[in-house]
């Protein structure tokens, strides 16, 4: 895709790679540089370093200290962050429970919530699913029961990422018992500090914590901790879903990805098969380009949309859809790419730059990569989720 920048947005564009080449803190960039996973305090820091520079709430208000780019900001931004490597924002703060606060939430909760997520100085996960409430979300079962200025909430959630980092959790929770499933949830706010919340790990197929399961007994909530009206849960959560698909589809990483394919193509790293020649390959490598060129298109029009205050729309679907099969088409390339050397998946490549990693140089993070992204077409609401809400909302079937 060519977009002609004006000269203002090319100044942008040297101002958002200046930052990401010289203003990361040193042992971020030194984690990026070596391909690592960042820690909790190297993620903090980074997402500190955006808000110092006022970068952090990118698609917030500006009366809430948000950016007020542009959509074409926005792409400017995503893609040079993309090209740099940079980790990308732990959403559930930023990018999830924000935008809830800030639309839905009171003056009072917003004063205490939001600068402490813009800061990054609070960790928070995300409280949808259960145990038998996945894709089912409106089948939710944990109960928060008012008791004088307090809920009492008992129940459980799961595969709440990063859980065992989190300060605090946003929960649906069931307020009431009505006929419709959708009715009677709420949308509230929990200390993960509180007496009766109990975090416990689910090891992933990479052996690593990075999901988890949370306990709730009798666990005693401040009744000005749900947002909004008690059982209009669900139409928030909605918005918060829409952002959340949004950011799942990760078109500017997806790019970078492709971009890196091409290249050790032209120039393949020892140990990495020449596959330039290999007329399957390339027509698959070539097939996934098609697609997320055409989904570009869809995230701008999206972006586009958000810089105008909107809430993403039934596009961000498809943009969940299309967005995390290009990932696993991309994760099996690298995989092909990678040949034996994708077999032995070593933890400790990933996470020590002092390991010399078995064969080329991107092999180490193959397997890794390939196994976590399975999950992308389930979590934010499963793709066969998102063809429904399509044929519902966009086809009106």
């Amino acid at each position: 895709m060519n977009i002609d920048f004006t000269e203002s947005e090319k100044n942008f564009r040297l101002e958002v790679r200046d930052f990401f080449q010289n203003e990361l803190p040193e042992q971020v960039k030194l984690a990026i540089d070596n391909g690592l996973r960042l820690s909790k305090e190297e993620q903090i820091l980074y997402q500190q370093a955006l808000a110092t520079k006022g970068w952090a709430g990118t698609n917030w208000p500006v009366e809430h200290g948000g950016t007020g780019w542009s959509a074409t900001q926005k792409y400017i931004f995503y893609n040079e962050s993309a090209k740099a490597k940079a980790p990308r924002i732990v959403p559930f703060g930023l990018s999830m429970v924000a935008p809830v606060i800030y639309s839905f939430g009171n003056k009072e909760q917003q004063e205490r919530f939001l600068p402490d997520i813009l800061s990054s100085k609070v960790w928070w996960c995300q409280g949808y699913s259960e145990p038998n409430a996945g894709s089912d979300l409106a089948g939710i079962k944990t109960k928060a029961v008012r008791d004088g200025e307090d809920y009492i909430v008992n129940g459980v959630k799961t595969w709440t990422t990063l859980g065992h980092y989190a300060d605090w959790i946003f929960c649906l929770v069931r307020t009431q018992d009505t006929g419709k499933k959708q009715e009677g949830i709420s949308f509230l706010l929990i200390d993960m500090h509180t007496p009766g919340v109990t975090v416990k790990p689910i090891i992933t197929l990479d052996g690593r914590r990075e999901v988890n399961e949370v306990f709730f007994e009798d666990v005693r909530v401040p009744a000005h901790n749900l947002i909004g009206e008690e059982g209009k849960g669900w139409t928030y959560a909605k918005v918060l879903l829409t952002h959340e698909r949004t950011n799942i589809a990760g078109v500017a990483s997806s790019k970078q990805r492709l971009s890196s394919i091409y290249e050790m193509l032209e120039t393949p790293p020892d140990g990495m098969a020449d596959l330039r020649k290999n007329n399957v390959f390339m027509a698959r490598v070539l097939a996934t380009e098609v697609e997320l060129k055409a989904l570009e298109y869809t995230e701008l029009r999206v972006l586009s949309s958000v810089s105008t205050g909107k809430a993403p729309g039934p596009e961000s679907s498809i943009l969940k859809i299309k967005g995390t099969e290009v990932q696993q088409a991309l994760d099996e390339l690298y995989v092909e790419m990678a040949g034996i050397y994708a077999l032995p998946f070593l933890p400790q490549q990933y996470d020590d730059a002092t390991v010399e990693p078995i064969g080329p140089f991107f092999a180490a993070n193959t397997a890794p990569h390939y196994y976590n992204n399975r999950k992308v077409t389930i979590y934010g609401g499963t793709n066969e989720i998102q063809k429904n809400i399509i044929a519902k909302h966009v086809l009106g079937l």
